[in-house]
Order: structure tokens, then sequence, then C-alpha cells
């Protein structure tokens, strides 16, 4: 373990260490990187450090002293409700990303639970294709889960679903759509089984909630999911996803400011003053907060509309090229941006070996299982690179058949 220097270092010197660092990372900004950075291209790129410079410093954990915060939450929280849908009562608040929106909704479903229903051992009731920040939010705050298989086709089964809600189901969870294969459960039903036994619905649009709405207006086929379906109380959708904001920034949408009050922590009785959290943090960088207002106001619908046409190309086209690829397969039936490949049986493709070659030629995938399969989230950074990628593809495929790699890790987040 290094000491930090006695005496401080240039500014040049120490920004060219940093550059330095940076070699090593993936290169997203040449489109081989699926997943993880969104490109919204030049002019989202510049509307967003423009509005991070102004913000660098600013801090929403008190918006008396920086009113311009709480216009900012009040303004994206509202154009975010109005695209999913919402109405006058629809509220919430942004957060850091997708794992502290769920964890908000699910606090919220706890808190609700035992204040109304008198809980005290709440469970929630969620496919196993459903994100692991609500089990990340089981532990944190004491929930049961009960974890139900899904369909052959990935999407989540209601049925068994239903036969594990009980009297202590505060929660029932579906996604639209879901991250590993990208399909989206039947949230109509789902909400209908929450509502059944008095739970909230919590939809998790983290990934399709600035995808579903536009691609809607495209006239690709999108079954109901939002704030039009009877019994949603809750939804996540991350701006810093495909909503082309830089990191890190999520909104948390409740079906009424009642809902929304469940979520908060309120307290008068320390000497330091009157304290309160919206969500998990205390102090709030107003960077992304502000860079999501911008890159939002930046493009408006038309721009998110363009965006979500090219991204959706991308993903046909790489779907299409998959499928006549001998020896491997999509899982699932996605229609959006979000595709997973395995191997097919007996094809002696090793998915994690095929990995590893792609990523010798700088293609960089998540690793999933089971089945061991590679992940990728296609987007408008990966415009005009398709076709390349789908040569290379062809040409690993033929190189690993036969072999295999020793490393069965996965690789959606890492601990360091």
């Amino acid at each position: 373990m290094a000491a930090l220097g006695q005496q401080g270092r240039p500014v040049d010197e120490v920004i060219a260490e940093l550059t330095e660092k940076r070699a090593g990372d993936v290169k997203w900004s040449d489109g081989k990187t699926f997943g993880m950075v969104y490109d919204g291209g030049p002019t989202v790129q510049a509307v967003a450090e423009q509005a991070a410079r102004l913000y660098l410093h600013e801090n929403a954990l008190n918006t008396q002293a920086f009113p311009s915060l709480r216009h900012i939450q009040s303004e994206v929280v509202g154009w975010t409700a109005d695209l999913l849908n919402g109405d006058e009562n629809t509220s919430g608040f942004l957060t850091s990303g997708g794992t502290e929106s769920i964890l908000c909704g699910v606090l919220a479903a706890r808190k609700r639970a035992h204040i109304e229903r008198g809980i005290t051992e709440p469970e929630m009731v969620l496919p196993e294709t459903a994100h692991a920040a609500f089990h990340k939010a089981a532990d944190n705050f004491g929930l049961k889960v009960r974890k139900i298989p899904v369909h052959a086709d990935y999407t989540a089964d209601v049925e068994a679903m239903a036969n594990a809600v009980g009297p202590n189901t505060a929660l029932v969870v579906g996604s639209a759509p879901q991250y590993p294969q990208g399909v989206q459960d039947d949230i109509p039903a789902i909400a209908a089984l929450a509502k059944s036994v008095g739970a909230n619905c919590h939809v998790d649009a983290c990934m399709g909630g600035f995808v579903l709405p536009f691609a809607e207006r495209l006239g690709r086929g999108v079954q109901p999911w939002d704030f039009r379906v009877d019994g949603v109380t809750t939804i996540s959708a991350d701006i810093h996803k495909l909503g082309y904001a830089p990191k890190g920034v999520s909104v948390i949408l409740h079906d009424t400011k009642e809902s929304r009050k469940y979520q908060t922590f309120v307290f008068d009785g320390w000497l330091g003053g009157f304290y309160a959290s919206p969500n998990m943090q205390g102090t709030r960088s107003g960077l992304p907060m502000a860079c999501a207002w911008a890159v939002m106001q930046h493009l408006g619908t038309d721009g998110y509309v363009e965006l979500t046409q090219q991204t959706l190309i991308n993903a046909d086209l790489m779907r299409a090229g998959i499928v006549g690829i001998d020896g491997i397969r999509v899982l699932g039936d996605s229609q959006f941006h979000l595709i997973a490949m395995a191997a097919e049986s007996g094809s002696g493709i090793d998915m994690f070996a095929l990995g590893d070659a792609l990523l010798a030629k700088g293609w960089y995938h998540d690793r999933q299982t089971p089945p061991d399969n590679l992940h990728s989230t296609v987007s408008n950074t990966n415009t005009g690179v398709i076709e390349n990628y789908l040569a290379d593809l062809t040409e690993c495929v033929s190189a690993v058949r036969g072999t295999s790699t020793a490393d069965r890790s996965t690789t959606y987040a890492t601990l360091e």
C-alpha cells in the first residue's frame, strides 16, 4: 500500500498520469463495447460536458442553498413521468442509478406493507431474471425473497408467481424488459397479481424506460408496462443508460405522492438540525442531475426517437447476423436492444472462450450463465460497427470451435 506523496504534483502531470491509466480501458467511443457507456453523439457529449462544468461542485443535500437543483430534479422527474404515462399524482426522485432506484422501490414497499397492513415479515416475489439489486435490497432491508423460475422463453411465469404470493407479500416484481435476455414480462398480469394481495408492483424499466416509449412511437410492438397498467405502483428508469446522460442518474417514480413518502427518511432530533433524505444518499452531486436535464432538453422527444430507431436497427442487424452463423443462437425473443447469444448444443463452442477471442479483437461483452452466454446491450454507440463485429464474430467462432477456457467467471460487475 503506497502512501500519498508529501508534496503535491503539477496539474499537467496529474492529468497525464490519469490519461495513461485509461490506456487499458475498453474503447467504448469506438463502438466496440456492448454496454456500460452509452454515446448519444457529439452534441449530446458537448451539452453534458458543459453542464458538468457548471455543476461540478453543487450539492443537492440542501436545495435551499441550491434551488436550481430542486427545479432540475422536479423537471426531470416530471418529464420522465409524462413519458411513462403518469398523471398529476405521479411523483418521484432522482437517484444515482438503477440499483438505488430499485432499493428505493423495495424500501417503499416494505414500509407501506408494515404501516398499512401490519406486515412484520415482508416478502417479495420475483422471477429469477429480475435484477440482482432486488436481492441486495432484500438483504439490506430484511425481506424474504421468493424467486420463481421463468418460462422457456425467459418471461416471468405469472402462474408460478401467483402460487408464491401470500399475506406477507409486500412487493411483486416485473421487468420491461429484463436484462439477461431482453424480453418483456407480462406486466398487466403481474400488476393484477400484486393488487390482488394489496402489495406494491415494481416495474424495473432501468433498461427500457428510455427505449420502450420511443420504440412504441416507431411502431415496434410494445406490450403494456407503464403507469397505464392498473396496479403498477413504482417504476425505475435509468437516464444514464439509453437516456444517454453521463453516469450516474436514474429516476424512481411512484404512482402517488403517498407512495413516495415511504421511501424518504426525515429526522428532526439531531443537534445539527433538520435532516431529510429522499433516497439512499445524503450529499448528492448536482453534476449528474444537471447533465441529465441538459441531455433531455437537448434531445427532446424527436432526438430520442432518432436514437432509438438507430439502436433498434443496430440490434436487429446484430441478431440477424448471429442467427446466420453456424453453432450459435440468440436466447429468447428480444425485440429491442438486449441480446444474449449462446452455443448450439453439440457445436463444440465454449462461449467464454469465444468472448475471450472477441475481446482480443477489442469487442467487450458481459458473461452470463446458465447457459453460458455473451450479453450485449446495443445502443447508438454501436452505430457503424455491427458489420465489422459480425465479421470478427464469424472468424472467432471458427477459431474457438473445439477449444475451451478454464475461466468460468461471469462479469456483470466486479469487486476489488
